[in-house]
């Protein structure tokens, strides 16, 4: 039997997979790492952390699973996407500490382009808009801040990758720069329409093109991994962002299938087949895969709070001791009350993009207390959701979106508190698969595509398999109430940020 081996890299923590070649789990191992935030509004990672809590947890799953590195056929790898490592192409060592996608430290950086009129040809040719999220800015800070860097990058000493690219290099021992075209997608610097590094964007962002990766298809031969690490060289074929990942696991090739991802943030992508569609509401128009030369898009919309908000719940209030727990204590809730919570801890995504705002609850009354507060971070990833979905509908023909059934993954659904509730302020059906490590299955299966274990999409599609729909049934004008609240909460938060520089 052939293995396939994928590496999740996240924001929080490091995993990995081992699959079987009919799609089922071996072995997986995870390890967490630690979170740096230096000033307000800033979050970085020790690239090292990435690097060993990886190569840990590959090592921890192969043991596992009782196989060694002859039955692997490939690896796959998936990451968390804008976070930006610059490296010593020399030495392999970091010029600085990973800057974090949630980062805002770039936003003067980019409400100075703005300032420029710079934002309609990077978005028209990337597909973005400008905002402190994406690596390009992240990247500039760095050579712009680390003393000797631009100097030391423009005599082509420096090396830029997302985290993909560098767990690539590292994994290979130095011999390959490379990345995928989802995670090209995400640095402010790639042309989504020809598929290349555009010169113009990086003369606009100020990042030498000596630093750049080169750009692969999503499934393609990578390189190889040095035999010393998992104890004999493995292929490494698939490469993804793990919003892209997630959609290839949950089997969304078709034109106007649509998943959500809810981890620390949660994440909307519709597929929209080989045309890329210019939003109207602030979505993100991205590379959803590339096969065989040929991009597929989607329109994606993301939300920076999800899972991060009951962390919050446990970490910085302590009302609750594991993730668990807010589901029933959101159920116990005072129905009388409507108290909101605007998660806008490092500003808002889309569609409202404010690097600036910073989060509120409102309808606070003397009886507040843990169960309201839980029922409030629950509730504000459905209607941030909700958000997404109407501008989704509002970009995309409604007669493709009308009937569209949304597939969700990540560690928030789980609880089924909230998908229920996703469903009823959707108004839409809300499934939930039996799999639910799809964007390590994507990885995998991007992986074992190219190695020949996994079949073509529509053949690989046939696979997923549902766990639970969640039907919508709360009443029409409850969820017009809902949603009307949640919408002047927003307004409020917005409404915060005026008249300040």
């Amino acid at each position: 039997m052939s293995f396939v081996l994928a590496i999740d890299q996240g924001t929080t923590s490091s995993r990995a997979i081992v699959f079987r070649s009919d799609i089922s789990i071996a072995a997986r191992a995870q390890q967490e790492f630690p979170q740096h935030f230096p000033a307000s509004g800033w979050v970085e990672h020790e690239p090292e952390d990435i690097w060993t809590s990886t190569v840990m947890v590959c090592r921890d799953a192969i043991e596992q699973a009782g196989i060694t590195a002859k039955d692997i056929a490939a690896i796959g790898i998936t990451n968390q996407r804008e976070t930006t490592v610059v490296w010593d192409r020399a030495t392999g060592q970091a010029v600085h500490r990973a800057i974090v996608w949630q980062d805002r430290r770039t936003a003067d950086i980019c409400a100075k382009l703005k300032a420029e009129g710079r934002e309609p040809v990077i978005s028209q040719k990337t597909g973005l808009i400008i905002d402190p999220y994406f690596s390009g800015t992240k990247v500039a800070w760095i050579l712009d801040h680390v003393p000797g860097a631009r100097a030391r990058a423009a005599r082509g000493e420096l090396m830029f990758g997302t985290v993909d690219c560098y767990l690539l290099w590292r994994l290979t021992g130095g011999k390959v720069h490379a990345t995928d075209a989802t995670n090209a997608s995400r640095t402010l610097l790639f042309n989504i329409h020809t598929g290349q590094w555009d010169d113009e964007l990086l003369e606009i962002i100020g990042v030498p093109r000596s630093m750049l990766p080169e750009v692969k298809d999503s499934s393609a031969r990578f390189g190889e991994s040095t035999p010393d690490l998992f104890g004999g060289a493995i292929a490494i074929s698939g490469i993804a962002g793990d919003q892209q990942a997630a959609t290839i696991g949950q089997a969304c090739f078709r034109p106007g299938m649509m998943k959500s991802t809810y981890g620390t943030g949660c994440f909307a992508l519709l597929n929209t087949g080989t045309t890329p569609v210019v939003s109207k509401n602030k979505l993100l128009t991205t590379v959803a895969y590339q096969l065989d030369g040929k991009r597929t898009y989607a329109l994606e919309g993301s939300i920076f709070v999800a899972g991060s908000a009951v962390q919050w719940l446990r970490d910085g209030l302590g009302i609750i001791k594991h993730a668990a727990e807010t589901g029933p204590l959101a159920d116990q809730s005072d129905s009388m009350q409507s108290v909101y919570l605007v998660p806008a801890f490092v500003g808002m995504g889309a569609p409202y993009w404010n690097p600036r705002v910073r989060g509120a609850l409102f309808g606070l009354t003397r009886n507040t207390g843990p169960a309201e507060l839980a029922h409030a971070a629950l509730e504000s990833v459905c209607y941030q959701t909700f958000d997404l979905w109407a501008a989704m509908r509002a970009d995309w023909p409604s007669s493709e979106v009308a009937s569209v059934v949304l597939r969700v993954d990540g560690g928030m659904t789980a609880s089924d508190w909230t998908m229920q509730r996703l469903a009823d302020l959707l108004d839409a059906p809300v499934d939930r698969p039996v799999i639910q490590e799809t964007t390590a299955l994507g990885a995998a299966y991007l992986a074992g595509l190219q190695a020949g274990v996994y079949p073509e999409p529509t053949k690989f599609a046939d696979n997923w398999r549902l766990e639970h729909r969640f039907k919508p049934n709360m009443s029409q004008a409850t969820r017009e109430r809902k949603l009307a609240g949640w919408a002047r909460a927003v307004k409020g938060v917005l409404a915060s940020d005026e008249g300040e520089g």
